[in-house]
């Protein structure tokens, strides 16, 4: 099973929303806060491929996306597969 990794921020819906869904999956996650300090963004952005938004999801090192794209792997019944 691959380590999910979550970078998220406070007030953020759409980080509540992965949150649940990974939970809803009985999934096992860590959460990185962008607002604990300094660099943390900046190490997002840079992982993420330039992506500035939260939440953006890493299964190990590959980087998944947001909140739409962790939905899409549910909806098509690809998530378990994709932490293979």
């Amino acid at each position: 099973m691959k380590n999910i990794t979550m970078y998220s921020g406070p007030m953020c819906a759409f980080c509540d929303a992965a949150k649940r869904l990974l939970n809803r999956n009985n999934l096992k996650y860590k959460i990185i806060d962008v607002s604990g300090g300094p660099g943390i963004r900046d190490e997002m952005i840079k992982k993420a491929n330039g992506r500035r938004t939260i939440p953006q999801i890493f299964f190990n090192d590959d980087h998944v996306g947001g909140y739409q794209e962790l939905r899409e792997l549910e909806k098509t019944g690809q998530l378990e597969a994709s932490l293979k």
